[in-house]
């Protein structure tokens, strides 16, 4: 049978996805892969929806994302569907993602991520009406990098991407389009230090400085090389202070936005973390809040 219809023919069998909570999940190469959906209260099956792909750190997985990201509460709140994937790794919860970067035998070993989350998408169309227009990633850490690699590699179907913590691990991005991001990213990041790596940093990975990783996507978008830069009002006494550097519009109104935490460590603004050794999370911004008014902004041109 063509591959094409046999995929139709599945697609048209599965039935489809109301509100609540979902684990999916499908083949790629010979691996079960698994992702967690969430679908708000008032999803319409009739109408197209915007998508979040939202992609865990480094030995954690899809359900922790979900638990300290809050991004299924931002996802009631405002209508759009969200999705957790998991990497892979040991007892489906030690993932990692496929971001770039890996060196020596570990890299062997990973999968193709970008091509799960290609798959990905087409299965979660055929049980949710979701809007191929608005389809955005976001991800912290390791999860941040990957949402570099779609916006790089896939960026026929990611709209825009909003990284936080990650920066970007691939070489000699090409996309096929301009991609608009937003980052977030601590100055007191020992993970995934601000300036690139350092002494904490896995040594089996590279990954680029904050400054670089943004000068490259500006560039890349066709955004003005200069930055406007406005220091936010500092409402919490938690030890942070938060910048926001803007640059834009680009070609096709792309922007290319860094909200520098100074004070600020690995972890996800205005969400508190029950891991100290972290560093502060930041409550003068909130995360969520402007990864979606971002999104808004930006679906696929």
């Amino acid at each position: 049978m063509n591959p094409a219809l046999f995929l139709a023919i599945v697609l048209l069998a599965a039935d489809p996805l109301g509100p609540g909570e979902h684990l999916r999940s499908l083949e790629i190469d010979g691996q079960v892969r698994s992702y967690l959906v969430h679908v708000p209260p008032q999803y319409d099956e009739s109408r197209a929806t915007p998508l979040v792909l939202a992609f865990h750190g480094a030995g954690t997985n899809g359900p922790i994302m979900a638990l300290s990201s809050g991004l299924s509460g931002k996802s009631d709140e405002a209508g759009f569907v969200v999705v957790y994937p998991n990497g892979t790794g040991k007892a489906n919860l030690f993932l990692v993602w496929n971001s770039g970067g890996f060196q020596g035998p570990f890299a062997d070993k990973l999968p193709d991520d970008v091509k799960f989350v290609d798959q990905l998408l087409d299965d979660l169309a055929g049980v949710v009406n979701i809007d191929p227009q608005r389809v955005y990633a976001t991800g912290l850490s390791n999860g941040g990098m990957m949402c570099y690699r779609l916006a790089a590699e896939l960026s026929e179907r990611i709209a825009a991407i909003a990284p936080v913590a990650g920066t970007m691990a691939v070489e000699n991005p090409r996309p096929t389009r301009p991609v608009p991001v937003i980052h977030f990213h601590g100055t007191a990041d020992e993970l995934v230090p601000f300036g690139g790596p350092g002494e904490k940093s896995p040594k089996f990975l590279t990954f680029k400085s904050v400054e670089e990783t943004i000068r490259i996507w500006a560039e890349m978008d066709d955004c003005p090389q200069k930055a406007e830069k406005i220091d936010l009002p500092d409402r919490f006494e938690d030890g942070t202070t938060v910048r926001r550097e803007r640059y834009g519009p680009g070609k096709d109104e792309a922007e290319v936005i860094l909200y520098v935490i100074d004070g600020g460590g690995h972890t996800w603004p205005g969400r508190q973390w029950p891991v100290p050794l972290l560093g502060r999370s930041t409550r003068d911004v909130a995360a969520n809040d402007l990864i979606w008014e971002f999104f808004q902004k930006h679906p696929m041109k």
